[in-house]
């Protein structure tokens, strides 16, 4: 896979014989898939009499994992660790509950647009008793919410099932 990802990286262990170092960074793959807490372990490094590096790593996730093209399900421990590996994308959250008619009625709508919009991230967030602290930090008073996000900050708000004026306010965050 190819990606470009932040690395931070720190000395977990060191000794005559390997050095151990561990990263953590967030990143986005070729495809433009955006993932966190992304863990790169070098189990050993070692220098060759010629200069070069010898270096045995592993890869792994370990946090969420957003695909493009698809909505993508969040809570109160996803969310902001998916805005902040977002970097400048858009984000797009539909702030939604079971028991809503109109909720259900956009829902699908609003998956036909994150198949449309490509370089745009699109979530959504059952406002449920387990996701109230994230609904309230938000500031949801009605569902559905749709809440645009670019930069880590919400820049505009959709409330109803509005689709007309979702994708206007999606255009204008694109453009802006």
């Amino acid at each position: 896979m190819t990606m470009a990802m932040n690395l931070n990286l720190s000395l977990v262990s060191s000794s005559s014989s390997s050095t151990r170092i561990s990263s953590h960074a967030s990143y986005v793959s070729k495809n433009g898939n955006i993932g966190s807490n992304l863990r790169l372990s070098f189990r050993s490094v070692s220098m060759r009499k010629s200069g070069s590096v010898s270096v045995r790593s592993s890869l792994e996730t370990t946090g969420p994992i957003v695909t493009v093209g698809k909505v993508t399900e969040v809570n109160n421990d996803t969310f902001w660790p998916i805005v902040k590996a977002a970097g400048d994308k858009t984000v797009v959250l539909d702030m939604y509950t079971q028991w809503c008619g109109p909720c259900k009625i956009i829902a699908p709508r609003f998956q036909e647009l994150s198949e449309k919009y490509l370089d745009v991230v699109f979530l959504k967030l059952d406002c449920n008793q387990e996701n109230r602290p994230l609904a309230k930090e938000l500031g949801i008073k009605v569902v559905p919410t749709f809440k645009i996000l670019k930069d880590k900050k919400v820049v505009k708000e959709v409330t109803g099932a509005k689709f007309d004026d979702l994708v206007v306010a999606i255009d204008s965050v694109r453009s802006g």
